[in-house]
């Protein structure tokens, strides 16, 4: 037994340490030429992850022959007498992308391992490179193509990938991925959670395929403080990559520029710019730009503006902005499931657009990149967020590599789009010595990262010097983000409604603050008193009693109350109002609007946006 203990021990070290690695990451996987993986999938449910261990508890993948019983072989009897425990071409389908858990009825709740195995033919060009991509795989994935391990990733919400190049055939491929969305202490996120745990390949996979020599990285933005100036640096990847010629064009601009890569293959750049039209909300203007090597050509289209504060406003292209905004989760408004979709994406952002909204806090996870493309063209600005997410295990080393991994992977896919301005350490994180200096060592490295950007996080509140009626943030975070974030629910977990009016906030600091979370439970068409709860009564008037409140605020710079639509989460359980669903909603899982939906409408379109 204790054998088996250390065993495990081992083996989750190595999971966690295996799940920091991911530096090859391919950008811009929207504008590369892509072969997709996804439609009907074969799957194998495996709770006891037979088809991973022997019966010694030890992976099949680390033994010399593992043998027929190893699922990612996907074998086949020999002969009439030859034992193999498993088929996956007499399983059912399932859709890739997508949850199983609404999928499938009998894996609703389940939490464990799911096998998936697709077949496919690939003719890959001879001098061509090729990889699999995932957008997301939620929460470990093992990857293995024709029997060989590609790799495995942790974290349930950012892309990875993988190199085939040498072991995909063109016919008879078979590529076969262990999904485990089991939560898990050392996680991040951590056991504790309020949005439900979908498992499974829930975001678009494909094949990309390369020059030998490519373009797998490149960061083109103004830089902050001087908004006539374009920054930047291109990466390539091969063997052969030092001291090649880049080209950048931006022909509206009349930018053709060459640069040299250095021995490691990257060049940093600078070119002045005259007249540029700057991408903001009422503009949401995007440039054609090109990137060329003598092998690679890729395109993208990008904004450029500039995100700052000074004191206690946030400035936008140098001028006073107010975040007109609402929180939202990843699901989609047609399935009520895991939302994937580019129509997804759309839905909920043209509702935050019904709304009134300017901004939207992806929460409480990095949500998929059609959101973010979508905001660059639609003008809506973008919070988004890492994982880290109430009790995290904050002394666990793996746990920060973990959550620095997941981060830096959400800004390798994102730092180029225009609509982002705030990168989120984290929500509702008690405060300690140790949950300080994870955080801020996470801060530390998202500036390094991106420079460009402001940093925030939904901070913790407390009373100002003991009274009851008077708040402030009082948390060494609040020292480090450039902005100021909080959750407040008075009126739901902290009295009624009333009590609004007897609550205002005394903030020290000289930094602009944002409400990242307000609201109240209610569900469609239940109506009934004001004081009544999960009426829409009640959540209108919590919704008109809050807004008067935070108009006191005077470094009040933008609200994202919780939240756009109805989502589900098993930890909201009563009968006949939530059954599985958190309530919070403006509008239901149905898509029907509820009265707090018109009175935030009211508020924004009466509010300044400067």
């Amino acid at each position: 037994m204790k054998n088996l203990f250390r065993i495990l021990v081992v083996l989750f070290a190595t999971v966690n340490s295996l799940s920091a690695q991911n530096n090859n990451l391919l950008i811009n996987a929207y504008n590369r030429k892509t072969t997709s993986l996804n439609g009907p999938w074969k799957y194998i449910v495996d709770p006891y992850e037979n088809g991973f261990y022997n019966y010694r508890y030890e992976p099949f993948e680390n033994q010399s022959n593992p043998g027929k019983a190893a699922f990612f072989t996907n074998s086949k009897p020999d002969n009439k007498s030859d034992l193999v425990e498993y088929d996956f071409d007499k399983m059912d389908n399932i859709l890739v992308p997508g949850d199983w858990n609404t999928q499938k009825e009998n894996l609703y709740y389940y939490e464990g391992t799911v096998w998936y195995k697709k077949s496919f033919d690939y003719d890959l060009k001879d001098a061509n490179r090729a990889f699999a991509y995932f957008e997301a795989s939620n929460y470990q994935t093992d990857v293995y193509l024709n029997g060989k391990k590609l790799g495995r990733h942790v974290g349930g919400f950012t892309p990875f990938n993988f190199e085939i190049t040498d072991i995909v055939k063109p016919q008879d491929n078979f590529l076969v991925v262990k999904v485990d969305n089991k939560r898990i202490k050392d996680g991040v996120p951590t056991l504790n959670t309020d949005w439900w745990n979908y498992g499974g390949i829930t975001r678009d996979i494909k094949i990309i395929e390369t020059s030998k020599n490519f373009i797998q990285d490149y960061f083109i933005q103004l830089a902050p403080k001087n908004n006539k100036l374009i920054k930047g640096y291109a990466k390539l990847d091969g063997e052969d990559i030092a001291n090649k010629r880049v080209s950048i064009s931006i022909p509206e601009l009349k930018i053709k520029k060459e640069f040299t890569t250095d021995d490691t293959g990257q060049v940093s750049f600078e070119i002045d710019v005259k007249k540029v039209k700057y991408w903001s909300v009422n503009q949401p203007y995007l440039y054609d730009v090109t990137i060329e090597t003598a092998e690679d050509k890729i395109t993208d289209k990008i904004g450029f503006r500039t995100i700052e504060t000074s004191g206690t406003n946030i400035l936008l292209n140098g001028e006073s902005v107010f975040l007109k905004g609402i929180s939202i989760h990843e699901e989609s408004p047609s399935r009520h499931g895991r939302g994937y979709s580019k129509e997804d994406a759309k839905q909920l952002l043209q509702w935050a657009k019904e709304l009134g909204c300017n901004y939207v806090r992806l929460a409480h996870y990095p949500h998929n990149e059609h959101m973010v493309r979508l905001a660059d063209q639609m003008g809506i600005l973008v919070w988004e967020e890492n994982p880290v997410y109430w009790t995290i295990s904050w002394d666990n080393e793996s746990t920060y590599e973990n959550a620095e991994n997941q981060l830096s992977e959400l800004i390798t896919r994102d730092k180029n789009r225009a609509s982002v301005i705030i990168w989120s350490m984290a929500n509702e994180t008690p405060t300690s010595e140790a949950r300080n200096s994870f955080l801020n060592k996470l801060a530390k490295f998202t500036r390094a990262k991106d420079p460009t950007r402001l940093i925030s996080a939904a901070l913790e509140q407390s009373s100002y010097n003991g009274s009851n009626t008077i708040r402030t943030i009082h948390d060494p975070f609040a020292e480090t983000v450039d902005i100021l974030s909080f959750n407040q629910y008075i009126g739901w977990y902290d009295g009624l409604p009333e009590k609004c009016s007897a609550i205002s906030w005394k903030i020290d600091i000289n930094k602009p603050v944002i409400i990242s979370e307000f609201g109240a439970g209610a569900k469609y068409g239940l109506h009934g008193d004001k004081e009544e709860r999960w009426t829409e009564e009640y959540q209108e008037d919590l919704y008109l009693q809050t807004l008067k409140m935070l108009d006191q605020i005077d470094q009040l710079k933008g609200i994202s109350p919780w939240i756009l639509v109805d989502f589900r989460s098993p930890r909201r359980v009563l009968a006949e109002i939530q059954e599985g669903w958190n309530r919070k909603g403006l509008i239901s899982e149905q898509g029907e609007k509820k009265k707090a939906f018109f009175v935030l409408k009211n508020y924004y379109d009466n509010k300044k946006t400067e």
